[in-house]
């Protein structure tokens, strides 16, 4: 495909990677140079100086036929005008931009063909609030993503010296729980990934990754751990538009708090919040957080806009008693640095973005991708298409498929059904299959797996 992306910032900078590691032919578009001559040293990308929004500019970037406008600058309306030229001068088929300002995504007739003519809306601010909240709903899990419409649902868990599984085989967790369907799709040990088997034995520490119907997690991560209680106090650092979003989206099922700096924004939150309580004041104050309980915190998030003060203030509510932090970072490099040790999740919103632009960007049918692991492996959830004739996967086993080498199909969804794939699970038309891949160079080949041939039209 041939791609134009308009921002080279972290987001931008990271999709190109992506990109230009599947043979796509890849432009990037910048105002800023030095930034454009660090990406074209690294990955085998055209870069174009200039503002993306431009119709000289796009023009020199390729928009004549360029499959994809992808504007992701950290101007809005830059992305929003970019997509306008892009359809009304060059025609470009499809036109993604990310719109951070809540004034415009909650206006949804603006954004059609006869409009603003954008065809993905990617809020980042939206995706890392719904990751959150998903984590917040299952105490204990260190990742949980959603497929077909939430019906099954990805989770990773660390085992726990103790954990009824624990250095036993895979094989036995159908004898612990012959009732629940699950499968474990990956496993990460010291950070190395292992393909499971029935005879793999769990270690404690291993990072294990498994799949089942939304109703049935609490019951497999009962295996793998002790469960944790359900929370119920949220302390959140930080009122901006994620912290507001979350405490939105959450005030009434749990008890929340958010402390807040500025003092303007701290009672525009208190106008528009319901329950939650609003402090105004610094979330690395020591004096504050004891005075406010912090040791009573079943979560406490640092979701500013600064790494270091959420860094800073997570290790001190974690010194200071709070069972479980959890920190935004927004420098990639950072991630694995801090996870895991004393704070528990570290969150990129910049690889929870990614996820969501690749989604749109693979071919074939995907519906959804996903980075495992802060991006060492991916889930896929990609729909069976056609017939017999015209497409390679549906009326065949798992077995027969000749997936490449690391993928493995976790769970098909069909129709309300959720699946766990075994070796002779027949694929129909309209199944949602979920698909691990543990080496990411093989993606092009389940895209053309799952592609339709000729006859089908």
């Amino acid at each position: 495909m041939k791609i134009i992306i308009l921002g080279a910032g972290q987001v931008g900078g990271s999709l190109a990677e992506h990109l230009a590691s599947e043979a796509n032919d890849i432009t990037v578009v910048d105002t800023d140079g030095d930034r454009l001559r660090d990406l074209g040293d690294r990955l085998d990308i055209r870069t174009v100086q200039g503002r993306g929004s431009l119709p000289t500019v796009l023009r020199q970037a390729g928009a004549d036929d360029a499959d994809m406008l992808v504007a992701v600058t950290n101007s809005d309306e830059t992305n929003m005008v970019a997509c306008q030229v892009a359809h009304t001068l060059f025609h470009t088929p499809t036109k993604i931009a990310r719109v951070r300002e809540a004034a415009y995504l909650t206006r949804a007739d603006l954004f059609d063909n006869e409009a603003i003519p954008v065809d993905v809306l990617i809020s980042p601010e939206q995706v890392v609030t719904n990751y959150i909240k998903r984590l917040i709903e299952h105490p204990g899990a260190l990742q949980v993503i959603d497929f077909a419409g939430s019906k099954a649902q990805l989770v990773a868990v660390k085992a726990y010296y103790g954990g009824p599984l624990v250095g036993q085989q895979l094989r036995q967790l159908r004898e612990h729980m012959p009732n629940v369907e699950t499968r474990v799709a990956a496993i990460f040990r010291r950070d190395r990934p292992i393909l499971p088997q029935g005879d793999t034995v769990i270690e404690a520490d291993d990072e294990v990754f498994f799949i089942a119907a939304k109703a049935n997690i609490r019951a497999v991560m009962s295996e793998m751990r002790r469960l944790d209680e359900n929370n119920k106090r949220i302390v959140i650092a930080g009122g901006g538009q994620i912290g507001e979003r979350l405490a939105e989206a959450i005030e009434s099922r749990y008890q929340v708090k958010i402390i807040e700096m500025n003092p303007a924004r701290c009672r525009y939150l208190s106008d528009n919040l319901d329950s939650t309580v609003v402090l105004q004041g610094s979330a690395s104050d020591r004096d504050l957080l004891l005075e406010e309980n912090i040791a009573d915190a079943d979560i406490f998030l640092a979701l500013t806009n600064d790494d270091e003060a959420n860094i800073m203030s997570s290790l001190l509510a974690k010194r200071l008693g709070a069972k479980k932090v959890m920190t935004i970072i927004n420098n990639p490099a950072y991630v694995d640095l801090i996870q895991g040790g004393e704070i528990d999740i570290a969150i990129s919103p910049q690889l929870a973005t990614i996820g969501t632009l690749l989604a749109h960007v693979r071919r074939g049918d995907i519906v959804s991708v996903h980075s495992l692991r802060r991006g060492a492996a991916e889930a896929i959830e990609a729909i069976a298409h056609g017939d017999a004739k015209s497409s390679k996967v549906i009326g065949k086993a798992i077995r027969d498929l000749g997936l490449p080498p690391g993928t493995t199909i976790g769970a098909i969804i069909r129709d309300e059904q959720v699946l766990i794939a075994h070796d002779d699970t027949m694929i129909q038309t309209g199944d949602h299959v979920i698909l691990f891949l543990v080496d990411k160079k093989h993606i092009r080949d389940v895209e053309k797996l799952f592609h339709v041939g000729l006859s089908f039209f």
